[in-house]
């Protein structure tokens, strides 16, 4: 079977739709032009590439904590989607429940926009969401992680890293944050997305310079705990970026059939409990 027609949940995405849902008034950047991805748009997306299902993301570009955009998608996407949201960090239990009947599995917690500081609090969120049995979603790049592990270490939390931690691809394997990501594998707790190579690497596509980190993260936590995602609309890319390499280069990286099968459709499927 053809990659692309190969069956696909991507476990990052953001919808963008200013025309129906206009931008927050106070947001510090709003896309704009090719950058704007609407939900209709997408589904087009999703019927050329076969992806059945998709993880929604709040972003924090246009919208922050305004989730409205994505729980309409949610809400009309006759079961295809489920979302993470953008919400304040002294969110209460009744709040995270409602959010939780309208198909929002998570939490965003974003320190590439953000800063550590902004999120010093949050261990408080962690342990709501971990009652609660949704997803403490984190993108972090460089050392922030370091800031996090102690707290996934104790808090039952389930957790997703973006974008494959977003390392620092010169400074090796045993950089300080990645290994503690690698090290948190054992909590059986934490999962990572493969995707989002642009964010950090320092080598055009197909980003061979990522290829160990995604090797490092698939030994050590294996495909069970490993997801493949597109990041498309690709907000505030360096350079174009297309749908169709991204699936292309997961074929690269995982030439077996049944490999794939596990990375883009048993593990998120599992994972975030989508129906057929």
């Amino acid at each position: 079977m053809p990659i692309f027609d190969e069956p696909k949940i991507d476990c990052h995405v953001h919808v963008i739709d200013p025309a129906n849902f206009p931008y927050r008034e106070d947001v510090a950047y709003k896309p704009a032009a090719q950058e704007i991805g609407t939900t209709a748009q997408f589904r087009h997306v999703m019927d050329c590439y076969n992806v059945k299902h998709a993880l929604l993301v709040q972003p924090n570009s246009g919208y922050g904590s305004d989730n409205s955009c994505m729980l309409d998608a949610i809400e009309k996407g006759e079961g295809r989607f489920k979302g993470i949201a953008i919400i304040d960090l002294d969110t209460d239990t009744t709040t995270l429940k409602n959010l939780k009947a309208r198909g929002i599995i998570g939490a965003a917690i974003n320190p590439t926009f953000h800063g550590n500081d902004y999120y010093k609090h949050a261990s408080g969120l962690m342990k709501r969401l971990a009652d609660l049995d949704m997803f403490f979603n984190l993108q972090v790049e460089n050392d922030q992680f370091l800031m996090y592990a102690p707290w996934i270490e104790t808090i039952p939390v389930r957790v997703l890293i973006d974008h494959v931690g977003r390392p620092t691809p010169p400074a090796g394997l045993n950089q300080p944050a990645f290994a503690a990501i690698l090290r948190l594998a054992k909590t059986g707790r934490v999962s990572v997305k493969l995707s989002g190579y642009l964010k950090f690497a320092q080598s055009p596509y197909p980003f061979e310079d990522c290829w160990p980190y995604v090797r490092a993260l698939v030994d050590v936590f294996t495909l069970d705990h490993c997801m493949w995602a597109s990041d498309w609309p690709y907000l505030r890319a360096q350079e174009r970026q297309d749908y169709g390499p991204l699936v292309q280069l997961a074929g690269r990286l995982f030439p077996n059939a049944a490999d794939r099968r596990k990375l883009f459709w048993e593990t998120p499927s599992r994972l975030f409990k989508f129906a057929g």
